[in-house]
């Protein structure tokens, strides 16, 4: 699950180095994504989700649904904002919660990676000057590098 654009592009690649799964993607409605992930299985998300209550709910209520259908064992993301109420949501149900903070954050730390930490089972930063961060941050390296070593 991650917003469209980088996000949604950076679990892409991470995916193609996991385990087959049955995965269901979760993000926003946007051309980016319809061309990602053209023939998986996607449910979309509202947007914008900063500082957008009722987005808030809306997507809250859709994790509720998804969750309770699907019953992941295991929750991915990349983030951004509509990765929080998915990722408590699924916790609920006693997934495991797997959060790889954006390529884009150096040496901080991103909301909602702050907000999903308490629950998560692994944080994942790919930058090392952002492993001291978080409590829980593990630095395992880029997805962009091990992108580059499929080709």
């Amino acid at each position: 699950m991650a917003s469209s654009g980088g996000h949604l592009l950076q679990l892409v690649l991470l995916a193609r180095r996991l385990p087959d799964a049955a995965w269901t993607w979760v993000t926003f409605d946007t051309p980016d994504a319809r061309f990602l992930l053209d023939g998986r299985k996607t449910v979309f998300a509202h947007h914008p989700t900063n500082r957008n209550l009722l987005n808030l709910v809306r997507n809250l209520r859709i994790a509720v649904q998804l969750v309770r259908r699907v019953r992941p064992s295991v929750l991915v993301t990349t983030g951004a904002g509509v990765a929080v109420p998915f990722c408590w949501v699924a916790k609920l149900f006693g997934a495991r919660i797997v959060y790889v903070e954006s390529l884009t954050r150096i040496s901080s730390i991103s909301l909602s990676a702050r907000l999903v930490h308490p629950i998560a089972d692994h944080v994942f930063v790919q930058w090392p000057g952002a492993v001291h961060k978080l409590r829980k941050a593990e630095f395992a390296g880029s997805i962009l590098s091990c992108a580059e070593h499929e080709t």
